[in-house]
């Protein structure tokens, strides 16, 4: 019997896309569990599904002590004999094969995204893409990128297609300092996953560089970015007639031209050095400019390589952002990823990996029983525990001094 009755969606439906004998196949295949004593691949991603699901705010500590609980044993049918300690934890976060994570994750993220009706697929080809940074707890990582406020920090940037996050990657080298370097890897990243894909990127101004934005036409993939205003470029056409106005909703289009980007080619000199020589990119790109209803001087600069798109949907591809915006702040807020657990970047990986599959369980549980993201985490939560006590009263057979009994 569902526990809440309006739902058509149980959180015992949702765990049956992640099947133990899967669970069983990928550790073998990864070697996930070579010399493992107690944290195996399956009871490290059960601790972390569960411990995110029941601790405001995550840490080893609490994992430890989550580890330890016996509901949480009973419910995942470990021995209760067993038992682990903070420093445990620590070292086999930054030891354990993030692969193995990474995995589980695709395989939940096709599990449901084949569900999706044909319908369905060309709304979630709109993909968005943006980074966020979490500097708590990071002041003692070797290598990180930079924080605004001089701080360290760790980078994380996610695709996400409207309704779950599609790909994502953690970065703390400093080679990622620039949003541009970690924005064009994850596009990059994504769109390699299926040939011939018509995905549209949807980017903010952190990707400006124009021969990024040339290697994406080159290769086909479309996008649709917010650039500088005032950017330098050559017009070719102008696709408006004179004295056109387009109501594009929450703004007025005032310019629609067919455009080439000027950029800076490298060039080494004798002794070596580097200096840039202004040169103009042979691609053409669609310059829109869209003037804010509520604003009139804020205007915005959107670039895009969907030539033959209408301006009316190039602009609601771009306000559709936004989305990404209320998902990090879901990803932060609610799922803890502004405290990093560990600071070990193998440890990043796997809370990173694990943080995805929780928030892809609370997202299709959200969207299925049509509520929001609080009420899905608490209801969620509520479920597992009523379905730990349920397997404790039916092993106990109502006698709860029978409960782990051997």
């Amino acid at each position: 019997m569902r526990m809440f009755k309006d739902h058509q969606m149980s959180v015992s439906q949702l765990l049956e896309l992640i099947p133990e004998q899967y669970l069983a196949q990928l550790a073998l295949q990864s070697r996930v569990d070579r010399y493992a004593k107690v944290l195996d691949g399956r009871k490290m991603f059960y601790l972390l599904l569960y411990g995110m699901l029941e601790n405001e705010r995550l840490s080893q500590r609490s994992l430890e002590d989550t580890f330890n609980d016996p509901l949480f044993k009973q419910l995942f049918r470990l021995d209760a004999r067993e038992s682990v300690r903070r420093s445990s934890i620590s070292e086999r976060l930054s030891r354990i094969d993030a692969h193995y994570f990474s995995q589980i994750y695709e395989c939940i993220y096709e599990q449901y995204a084949g569900l999706y009706s044909e319908c369905e697929r060309q709304r979630h080809l709109l993909v968005r893409v943006d980074s966020t940074l979490v500097s708590d707890t990071a002041g003692r990582l070797q290598s990180s990128v930079g924080h605004a406020s001089g701080r360290k920090a760790v980078q994380y940037t996610v695709a996400f297609d409207g309704v779950l996050p599609c790909s994502a990657q953690a970065f703390s080298e400093r080679s990622y300092n620039s949003e541009e370097v970690a924005l064009s890897h994850l596009v990059w990243q994504h769109a390699r996953k299926e040939a011939g894909h018509k995905n549209l990127y949807v980017l903010d101004r952190g990707l400006q560089s124009a021969q990024s934005l040339a290697a994406f036409e080159a290769q086909q993939v479309r996008f649709v970015c917010r650039v500088k205003e005032n950017r330098k470029y050559e017009r070719k056409a102008n696709l408006l007639e004179p004295g056109q106005q387009t109501d594009l909703g929450e703004g007025v289009l005032r310019s629609d031209q067919l455009v080439r980007l000027y950029c800076g080619k490298p060039i080494h000199n004798k002794k070596g050095n580097i200096h840039y020589r202004e040169s103009l990119l042979e691609q053409d790109f669609r310059l829109l400019i869209v003037e804010s209803k509520q604003d009139p001087k804020q205007r915005y600069w959107l670039l895009t390589n969907a030539l033959q798109m209408p301006a009316e949907e190039v602009a609601k591809a771009y306000r559709r952002r936004w989305d990404m915006e209320v998902f990090f702040r879901f990803f932060k807020q609610e799922l803890n990823l502004s405290h990093l657990v560990s600071l070990n970047q193998n440890g990043i990986e796997v809370m990173l990996y694990m943080t995805l599959i929780v928030a892809m369980l609370l997202l299709i549980y959200k969207q299925a029983n049509a509520i929001g993201y609080k009420t899905a985490k608490r209801r969620f939560a509520m479920e597992v525990r009523n379905l730990a006590i349920a397997i404790i009263v039916a092993e106990c057979g109502g006698d709860l001094d029978k409960l782990f009994k051997t």
